[in-house]
This record gives C-alpha cells, structure tokens and sequence, in this order.
C-alpha cells in the first residue's frame, strides 16, 4: 500500500511548540480512513498494513511519533485488534475499548469508539497529546515532541501515574521492568526494530506509597539528560541526506520479500526520493514502514526506516573540508593527526557521532585512534580506497554483512584469514595484526599474493614505514585505526601524487 500524504492538517511544528490543528476532526478522520482505503463501517479488523496506515496517519495528523502510537495500540489491544470475531468490539473488564482501550474517556462517544476504528484510534492519540501537554508532569529536556525519550511521562500518564508505573520498585531500589512506559518502550525496540536510550532516573524522584492508590508524587519536574536520544523515524523529507545505521539490504520493492539491490554499508549516506511507503504484504505484521532510497552510484530501492538515521555523519560542508579538530579526542601533535584529517575528508573512515568519551565522561563525537580494527572492518578501509566503485556496486551473496568485503577479497586475492565460508567468518571480526595488514596491502599493490616478509620489505622500500627491522615493525601487534589510516596517506603521497 503506498503513502498517500494528503494536507490533513495546517500546522504541524516538530520541536517544543504545539500543534495547531484548524480542520474538523470528522473531516480529518474520512480523509485517514481514505488515505488508508478502509471502509470504517466494515467491522472486521484491517489487515496489518491499513492498521499500520491508520495509526501512522493519526498520530502524524497530531504531531505525535507513530512509533509511540503504534507501540501503545500492540500493548493495549494485542496483535493490532479491534473486533473479536463475531465483529464486536473487544471491551476488556475494566471497560477499556477496543485498540486503543479507551477508558472513561469524557467527551467521546461510547458506541462510536466500539464500532469505529479510526474514531477509537483518534480519542487514543487525542488522550496522548494531552498528555504530553500536561504541565503537572515531568519533562525530559526542552520537551521536543519528535524525540522518542521525550514521550516517557506521556506514556506513563496514558495509563496512569499509579505506583504500579513508577519506573523503580521503592522497596528495591530496582528497576521495574513492569512499569506500562517501560513495557511500551520495549515494544518500540522490539518492533520498530530501533535501540532507545534507557534514561538514568533515581529512585528518589518517585515518592508513594506501596499500599495507596494515591498517584506518584515526583520531586523533580524537568529532567536534563545530556545523552544520544533517538528521533522519530517519520519525519524524514524528500531530497534529505540519511545514513543507514547498520548494514541493511536495499530492496526493489517495500517488503523483505522482494529481491536485493545490494547493501548499505554502515554510516553509507543515501538520499529520500519520495514519502514513506507500508509494507507491501498486507499479511505481515511490521511496525516500521520503508522509504525509497537513491546512492551515490544512482541505485534506487527501498529501505526499512528502522535502518536510516538524521546522522552526524552527513555531510554538512563539502568533501574536503571537514574538520577533524572538532572531534573531542583530535589531537594536532600526534603523528596521526593530517592522516586523520586526509581519510576522513577521502571517506575512507568516519568518526563515531554521540559516543561516551570515558576521559569526559560525556557524549560527544570521537575519532577513536587507538581502537583495533577486525580484518572486515580494514578491508573496507581498502576497498574504499583501491575499488570504491566496485565496492558500491558489488551485490551480496548472503546476509552476512562483511558478505561483499570477501567476494571482492577472493577476487583479487588477498591472503586474508576470514572467507565467505561459516568456519572462517569467526576472523572476520578478529583484530588484524600489523603484519596480515602489511600482506594485504602489498597483495592489492602488485595484484598477486606476497609473502609477510616480502610485503615489510614493500613498506620499508616505498618509505611507508620507517622501521628499519621486522622486530622493530611489530607484525603481531593489532592494526589500529590510526595505524591503518597513516598506511594509506603514505601510500597515497607516494603512489597517487
């Protein structure tokens, strides 16, 4: 079913400032139910995709990440239903109704919420929003309505600032993983298929009593978390420069069921052509939705938006002018320090965005120099630099994700200690050794294999080491990420001047 976005709304303003909805709410619900092509007066549950289309259209009418909507829909009604099947509502013992379970909800009409969906789902998005606007609830940082995290007091309220909710057991001091927030947040991990930031409260913001009923008392009304939160993934436009999160196979179509077009290689900018689309296959349940995606090398498919990220890793100056002094490890008087700056503006490594920097103890973007790279990670450095052409192109054989990096590997050759094969894919990931770096780089300079001695000898012959003996070059010892990135400057400076 394709995304048809229609102006449903006149005013949506992602960030801290509300939402201005001037249409009437009846239009509003006939045009979701149309973008959706659902008969409201069918009474039988949608298949999976309309549903999916239903809470996504609703929740962004509102201005409310679908993520959250849909994730709420999965722990209130179980598996997206609304009708049992003799097509009644499904009304629970505590008089919740239907996939919202809207419960003694004033203002809404009781049998409109049993026998229609897409009212059912409105009052549910509705009762949200007022939630998140309530001013007697905690807030987590500035309040900015497309940050998952942000939602946290929100849920909590959509069933209650109960004890039962509160996110640690006063008793323990433990986590409580029962909490109806943190069981959402799970289904959002789960289904969305994204990772969330579990945010660090204190078991002394949350004041009650075991044995009341009374609602949670909380001592602190704003929270200021300086941690990587995650941004709803529905809000990506047209002609924006994402990056894929992980490496994730490209599509023909908007369902895993349909062939490869190859795969994105983790942190790999692509370009949105087009709105979000549901899942091809009405019968599979997916809480995520697919965007069609344009690379570099002009292949066109689709990807799951769990996949694809506002990353720090797009390109907000030019290739070429990248600064590396403004990651928070740079250091201008290590040897390493141009090498860095030449990759990094080449693309042949990237920095890691929003990680916890131990010396700081904060999240900030690091370069990593000392870190060991595996063997599949050092092979993609090479393949960046001597066949990034082919390296984009090449389609992969398998799911595994260091799948391309070994066919092209076994093409020409190279003396690695990882293979396609199941008993060498464990190498893959291993450290690589000074010495297997040396043999591999060498290898792919003359295009045949060279032995570890012979490809030390290269390095001291073309100056792209200044060890003088095989002791003094270390073979053994790992290969780091400025180690591998000083190789390649030298080669480039000596080879490709």
């Amino acid at each position: 079913m394709k995304k048809i976005l229609k102006p449903l709304i006149s005013g949506i303003v992602i960030g801290a400032l509300s939402l201005t909805i001037n249409i009437d709410k009846n239009v509003l619900a006939n045009d979701i139910a149309n973008t959706c092509k659902y008969d409201s007066a069918s009474k039988v549950n949608p298949d999976y995709s309309t549903m999916n289309c239903l809470l996504t259209e609703t929740a962004l009418s509102y201005n409310v990440p679908p993520e959250i909507v849909k994730a709420i829909a999965e722990g209130e009604s179980g598996n997206w239903r609304h009708f049992d099947m003799n097509g009644k509502a499904i009304v629970t013992a505590d008089n919740g109704i239907g996939i919202m379970q809207i419960t003694n909800q004033a203002g809404y009409n009781q049998d409109r919420l049993k026998s229609d969906i897409v009212y059912n789902i409105r009052a549910g998005v509705e009762t949200l929003d007022d939630m998140f606007k309530r001013k007697d609830l905690p807030s987590i940082n500035s309040g900015e309505r497309d940050i998952l995290e942000h939602w946290y007091f929100a849920i909590m309220a959509y069933n209650g600032t109960k004890p039962v909710n509160s996110p640690f057991v006063q008793a323990t001091g433990e986590r409580n993983a029962n909490a109806y927030q943190e069981r959402i947040l799970r289904i959002i991990e789960k289904l969305e298929l994204i990772d969330l930031t579990e945010l660090p409260f204190t078991r002394e913001h949350f004041q009650y009593d075991s044995n009341s009923r009374e609602n949670i008392k909380f001592s602190a009304m704003n929270y200021d978390f300086d941690l990587p939160l995650t941004k709803s993934k529905y809000f990506f436009k047209t002609n924006q420069k994402v990056s894929a999160t992980t490496n994730v196979t490209v599509r023909t179509r908007p369902t895993t069921d349909s062939p490869s077009m190859g795969t994105l290689r983790t942190g790999e900018i692509v370009t949105i052509t087009g709105p979000f689309e549901y899942e091809a296959v009405s019968t599979k349940k997916n809480h995520f939705v697919w965007y069609p995606v344009k690379r570099n090398d002009g292949t066109e498919g689709y990807v799951a938006s769990s996949y694809l990220n506002y990353s720090a890793s797009t390109p907000t100056t030019p290739v070429g002018s990248i600064d590396v002094s403004k990651f928070a490890d740079y250091k201008a008087d290590q040897y390493w320090a141009e090498d860095f700056q030449w990759a990094v503006n080449k693309g042949l490594i990237s920095g890691y965005p929003n990680v916890y920097n131990p010396a700081t103890k904060k999240y900030e973007n690091l370069l990593k120099p000392n870190t060991n790279l595996t063997e599949n990670q050092m092979l993609s450095v090479l393949f960046r630099y001597f066949k990034s052409d082919e390296l984009a192109s090449t389609k992969p054989s398998s799911s595994w994700s260091a799948d391309v990096n070994y066919q092209l590997a076994s093409k020409y050759a190279l003396p690695t200690l990882g293979g396609i094969s199941a008993s060498k894919q464990v190498y893959a990931v291993k450290d690589i050794t000074r010495g297997n770096f040396a043999r591999i780089l060498a290898s792919m300079h003359y295009g045949k294999t060279v032995s570890q001695p012979e490809a030390i000898q290269f390095l001291r012959d073309f100056d792209l080491t200044t060890t003088k003996t095989d002791a003094e070059f270390k073979p053994n010892d790992s290969l780091t990420r400025a180690h591998a990135v000083a190789f390649f400057h030298r080669y480039e400076q000596i080879f490709n001047k």
